[in-house]
């Protein structure tokens, strides 16, 4: 089956599917595999995902919402237990469950400690084995029998979400549990979120990919002004990194401001390619101290 079609049946498959599972597990790249394009940004670090974010799958026959949730674990600080609270708030409000592991990594107990917040859901869930292509053809078939012993899954998937490789049969077995019913959304459209939202998390993805351990996760991104001159063909976006001390500040800028532009340049340009557009990107650095731990803050940024 070629991704994103099916032959038509007369009835319309739909409803809305949320993938959970332990942190770095590869949800958003098994999000953006689904829909072969790039919706929720990456990066190696556990926990990249902060908010819920909707990918929507239109075919001939069928639309699927897809939603990216941020990893389960038993959170102590308030912003992960504002990110774990969206991930399980999900759990209520969908047809399907998703739930990725890792099978490149022995069955930690994270991982099943995380198969717990299944016990609040009463919907289908399917297994996704995640990263099959770390693991020796023998080790697959012990995986997969030793996982569908912890809890009753619909269907067990082995995949490989970096290579798109075991999606197809996976998008099977989600029509296969949906309903039937009208379209939530134009066939055209690849997500719920705004441009803005977006431009925010890809400015937070380089700094994940570009800093050190700590201060990703004490980083956050709000978009002062976005702006179009169609004249001009130019989008003008002014934006502000939002971190918890002085010196993550200068970490973030960096020698002489190093930093701060090469997470422009590179923020640029992922920027320029969803917008089909130049961008003029502005960023700012500021100190909001332990905005981690501020319910307010958090609330603000949307969580």
């Amino acid at each position: 089956m070629t991704k994103g079609k099916q032959k038509k049946t007369g009835e319309t498959k739909t409803g809305v599917a949320a993938i959970v599972g332990p942190p770095n597990a590869g949800k958003s790249t098994l999000l953006n595999a689904l829909l072969g394009q790039k919706i929720s940004i990456v990066s190696p670090k556990p926990q990249t995902t902060r908010n819920r974010i909707a990918g929507i799958l239109s075919g001939d026959s069928y639309q699927v919402v897809m939603l990216d949730t941020p990893g389960l674990h038993r959170a102590r600080k308030p912003l992960n237990l504002e990110m774990v609270k969206t991930a399980v708030a999900c759990l209520a409000e969908v047809d399907i469950v998703l739930f990725l592991v890792d099978v490149s990594l022995p069955m930690p107990e994270k991982q099943l400690q995380s198969i717990e917040f299944l016990d609040s859901s009463t919907v289908p869930a399917i297994l996704v084995l995640n990263k099959i292509d770390l693991l020796k053809k023998n080790e697959l078939l012990p995986m997969m029998e030793a996982y569908g012993k912890m809890y009753p899954f619909a269907a067990i998937v082995p995949v490989s979400a970096l290579f798109g490789n075991g999606t197809d049969v996976l998008l099977e077995e989600i029509l296969h549990l949906l309903p039937a019913g009208p379209r939530f959304y134009p066939d055209d459209i690849p997500t719920d979120a705004t441009e803005r939202f977006i431009v925010g998390e890809i400015i937070r993805e380089k700094i994940f990919l570009l800093t050190g351990q700590e201060i990703p996760y004490s980083t956050a991104v709000l978009i002062d002004s976005f702006s179009e001159e169609e004249a001009k063909k130019l989008v003008t976006i002014h934006a502000t990194i939002v971190v918890e001390k002085s010196s993550q500040k200068a970490i973030i800028i960096g020698k002489k401001g190093s930093k701060l532009q090469q997470i422009g340049k590179n923020s640029r340009h992922d920027i320029e390619r969803l917008l089909g557009q130049r961008v003029l990107l502005k960023l700012w650095v500021k100190v909001h101290r332990n905005w981690t731990r501020d319910k307010r803050f958090i609330r603000d940024l949307g969580l």
